[in-house]
């Protein structure tokens, strides 16, 4: 067990900290994979609407995917989602 200074004596709370490892670095790779969804779009914003709706479609989906994990709190992914679609609005009025 790499980085762990102070390991438990007893046997449930050894299990206990293998699982919190775990869980830690799934959570991270899960963040990691929702940042890039996001910035994928803020990317996509510079291309043809049509390209920046369908990826708001799959950043909103890993929004609600994060949210029903408990990776992100559900007012957390609404106000992102609400940004997003601010900001898709936003930049296809001005184009017009």
């Amino acid at each position: 067990m790499k980085g762990v200074t102070d390991l438990p004596n007893i046997k449930s709370a050894i299990k206990r900290v293998e699982l919190t490892r775990i869980r830690t670095i799934r959570n991270a790779a899960a963040k990691s994979t929702l940042r890039t969804s996001i910035r994928r779009f803020e990317e996509s914003l510079n291309t043809d609407l049509e390209t920046a709706t369908t990826a708001l479609k799959k950043t909103t989906r890993a929004l609600d995917k994060a949210t029903s994990k408990g990776l992100v709190h559900k007012n957390t992914a609404a106000r992102k989602k609400s940004r997003l679609t601010k900001k898709l609005a936003k930049t296809f009025t001005q184009a017009s």
